[in-house]
């Protein structure tokens, strides 16, 4: 299933296009961590011109990764999670962590976009009196398929639906870590929803069944 809105598009709908594309890229994506150290207090006796706390700083950056990644085309970047320590409600953290999510089709593009929202973070740091990190925890490059096995998987998937895409994806997929090792290619069938990670994700039961039917004839094809 596409995950995101690449089949079901205002444009894509209203051209009465099928239901079903073919995989051509997965885009590069990287996990990171940013740490930033202050000085964990008291709420209540801590005078506001005193603290040192990482919390703003946090804060600051969050909204600095959206107002990056928006000026730059094809980018998404995300925080979703933030852990504060210790985290309880009347003490200034020590210490606040926060994950970045950053994809682009190009690598080079990425790796910038990281190294800019990295920047800020510091600077939001030193405005607050406190002290950054930045831990690399995962990064995958943009991921092409198999040139030859999508040739063939868009044949078969245009006898169902002639005027099937290629289709690049952010999600990550099982496909993008295989095509190292092996020719791998994907088909996609529509998500009406567009939302994906969530309850509304679904699938209607004709676009499933023309995805099936594509499926069967792309490995008769194969074989």
């Amino acid at each position: 299933m596409e995950q995101g809105r690449g089949l079901n598009t205002d444009e894509h709908l209203s051209a009465g296009a099928p239901a079903i594309a073919v995989g051509s890229t997965i885009l590069g994506h990287g996990r990171w961590r940013i740490s930033f150290h202050g000085q964990g207090n008291h709420a209540g006796t801590t005078l506001m011109s005193d603290r040192c706390d990482p919390m703003v700083a946090a804060a600051e950056t969050v909204i600095d990764v959206r107002r990056l990644a928006r000026v730059q085309p094809e980018a998404r970047a995300t925080v979703g999670r933030v852990e504060p320590v210790p985290g309880g409600t009347n003490v200034i953290a020590s210490r606040v962590d926060l994950w970045l999510d950053v994809r682009h089709p190009e690598d080079e593009v990425t790796a910038a976009l990281v190294e800019d929202i990295w920047r800020h973070a510091q600077q939001a740091a030193l405005s607050e009196g406190c002290t950054a990190e930045l831990t690399e925890e995962s990064l995958s490059g943009t991921v092409h398929f198999d040139p030859q096995l999508a040739a063939s998987l868009t044949e078969a998937v245009r006898r169902n639906a002639p005027a099937a895409p290629l289709l690049p994806t952010g999600a990550g997929h099982d496909a993008g870590v295989l095509a190292a090792t092996v020719p791998t290619g994907m088909i996609y069938v529509r998500n009406p929803s567009g939302v994906s990670h969530a309850p509304e994700e679904h699938v209607e039961d004709d676009d499933a069944v023309l995805g099936v039917h594509a499926l069967a004839d792309a490995l008769e094809d194969l074989l």
